[in-house]
């Protein structure tokens, strides 16, 4: 689950790492009034998206203008600047040419930068070590960093049986080229961040750029947050932030009923039962020269009826030209997939190629079902042989 950053900012705050002060609004009259409680004479407006690269994105009605992080040197420009993100899309990198619409946006204060850094604390599958990344290049995207110059990344991983220490932090801070008394303040906020990972089960906790100030003090200006979703039970704070409005209908549907689904970009829709061989479907697909429009595991114990909402979740996707079903029926039943592939390809008048692979628990049941449907469905023998099969058909229905 991901958060938006004011909201990754008030959970940081609670564990002792340094934020600047801000508050969220919703109208261009409630940021002015987060401005004048703020006080000062330079504030920082944000747009609120489940995105990054905000600053340098652009918003559809305006895209010349600034972008969505914006500084104001008055009340008068943080009205303005507010009334121009609020409801408007805002596209960046990472949003795709649809962007996200903007429904909030997060007032800041102002700071004394001198230093611009970077740093994220992260699950290393490879290790499987909590492991912090540092680099001095703040404010640029790390994976430009550690393609162009992975020198200038630092990386330490923590044994978990030792947790974060003072060394830990100070190998950093050293790696990130402070002194004196910034030492000091990055240690301490590096142990509050270690300490927010791990206590509220994060799965990144991302800060970019994290930055020195004039006065030496280090301050998160960004933050990234996501979580594990499996952990949310032990977090009802976390997930009450939960904005179901910047995630995909799609996947909130699926998780409606106990379905893994993930939109993609490609065409062809997959249906399988287990995340590994879900993965290996996908990758036959690019394999043969087609491209995989989603990932949808149905799980071991699939019903009917829910076999059939996956289906729909398949086709709620307008980019689909074909679906590719395959299923090994261990636990589950090729019979029951076969009732539910027919069932859903008649609910929703199938429009696209269909082609199914079965093979283990009633597979000679399940594919006489099909046969006996009068659905224009294909069978496939194996895996290569229905990979091969629905990209040819997506390419001759096309």
């Amino acid at each position: 689950m991901n958060i938006h950053e004011y909201q990754g900012k008030i959970l940081l705050k609670k564990f002792g790492v340094a934020v600047p002060r801000g508050g969220v609004a919703y109208t261009p009259e409630e940021a002015v009034k987060v401005a004048n409680d703020l006080g000062g004479k330079i504030w920082v407006v944000k747009s609120q998206i489940h995105a990054g690269g905000r600053g340098a994105g652009r918003f559809k009605n305006d895209p010349d203008g600034k972008g969505g992080v914006r500084v104001s040197k008055s009340i008068d420009e943080v009205k303005e600047n507010a009334a121009a993100m609020i409801g408007q899309v805002l596209v960046t990198k990472q949003t795709g040419e649809d962007g996200k619409e903007v429904k909030r946006i997060y007032v800041e204060e102002g700071m004394d930068i001198k230093r611009e850094l970077y740093l994220s604390v992260l699950l290393d599958r490879e290790t499987s070590r909590i492991t912090f990344m540092a680099s001095t290049e703040g404010g640029m995207d790390i994976e430009e960093v550690a393609e162009k110059t992975p020198e200038k990344i630092v990386k330490v991983a923590i044994d978990p049986v030792t947790g974060m220490q003072g060394f830990h932090a100070r190998k950093i801070a050293f790696g990130l080229g402070l002194e004196g008394g910034q030492v000091k303040s990055c240690v301490k906020f590096l142990m509050a961040m270690y300490k927010a990972y791990t206590e509220l089960d994060a799965s990144l906790v991302e800060i970019n750029p994290l930055v020195v100030t004039g006065d030496g003090d280090v301050i998160a200006l960004d933050a990234k947050m996501n979580f594990d979703d499996n952990a949310l039970y032990r977090h009802a704070d976390v997930e009450e932030m939960r904005d179901e409005d910047e995630e995909d209908p799609a996947e909130l549907e699926a998780a409606k009923h106990d379905l893994n689904y993930i939109k993609l970009d490609g065409q062809i829709g997959c249906m399988v039962n287990g995340a590994g061989l879900a993965m290996a479907t996908m990758d036959i697909i690019k394999l043969y020269g087609g491209d995989p429009a989603n990932f949808l595991d149905v799980g071991g114990g699939a019903t009917k009826e829910r076999v059939t909402t996956a289906f729909k979740i398949i086709l709620s996707d307008a980019n689909v030209e074909g679906i590719l079903v395959n299923i090994f029926g261990g636990i589950m039943r090729c019979d029951v997939i076969a009732e539910g592939v027919v069932a859903a390809a008649r609910e929703v008048s199938l429009h696209v190629p269909l082609v199914v692979r079965l093979e283990g628990t009633n597979v000679d049941l399940g594919k006489q079902i099909m046969a006996d449907s009068g659905l224009p469905i294909i069978s496939a023998d194996n895996l290569a042989d229905a990979a091969e099969k629905v990209v040819k058909a997506v390419k001759e229905a096309a």
